[in-house]
């Protein structure tokens, strides 16, 4: 694919995933468009994990369609191929299951998810992770907060591995937590 069309379909990408998320607000403060929170991710992969593969890219926008719009698995695959919609199956949580269940299954089922699947999940956790530093979602508690931290730490120790610079960065968010790193 050339340059030209590579941005061309990062862009379209950008704008379903905009379109999906529209009405969509973060839970800070200040109400944040939900969509800064996927473009954001796709920005600390390409800028601070020297990520510019398009598939991983597109994913990152497109990491929460499927869990929390309309979007179906297959409208991924429709509009941006088999290999975007592989790594958004392998980062989208089953929103049937109970949350405690989700997240569990996000410590077991993470080692075992594709390479391009972890570098959205380290992208992701990072910029929440951040977001969590600068402010408390509204109904959060700081105790909540802290269980979010280890509870992501247990998610990252099973995909590390994968890009030392994203990993240095989320280890000393857990580092200024008082969270134990496992590392091999």
């Amino acid at each position: 694919m050339s340059e030209g069309n590579a941005l061309i379909a990062l862009i379209d990408c950008v704008n379903f995933s905009a379109m999906k998320h529209s009405t969509q607000r973060r839970l800070d403060p200040e109400k944040t468009p939900y969509i800064n929170h996927p473009i954001g991710v796709a920005r600390i992969l390409a800028k601070e994990g020297g990520i510019s593969d398009l598939a991983t890219l597109q994913a990152a926008i497109l990491h929460d369609t499927v869990e929390d719009t309309d979007t179906t698995i297959e409208e991924i695959e429709e509009h941006f191929g088999k290999e975007v919609r592989d790594i958004v199956a392998d980062v989208t949580d089953d929103k049937t299951l109970h949350w405690k269940e989700r997240k569990r299954l996000q410590i077991v089922h993470s080692p075992f998810i594709c390479p391009k699947a972890k570098l959205v999940k380290l992208a992701d956790k990072l910029y929440n992770l951040r977001d969590l530093e600068k402010s408390t979602p509204e109904g959060w508690t700081e105790e909540r907060v802290q269980i979010y931290f280890e509870w992501s730490a247990k998610v990252i120790n099973g995909i590390r591995g994968n890009n030392e610079v994203l990993e240095k960065e989320l280890d000393k968010l857990f580092t200024k937590r008082d969270i134990v790193i496992e590392k091999e």
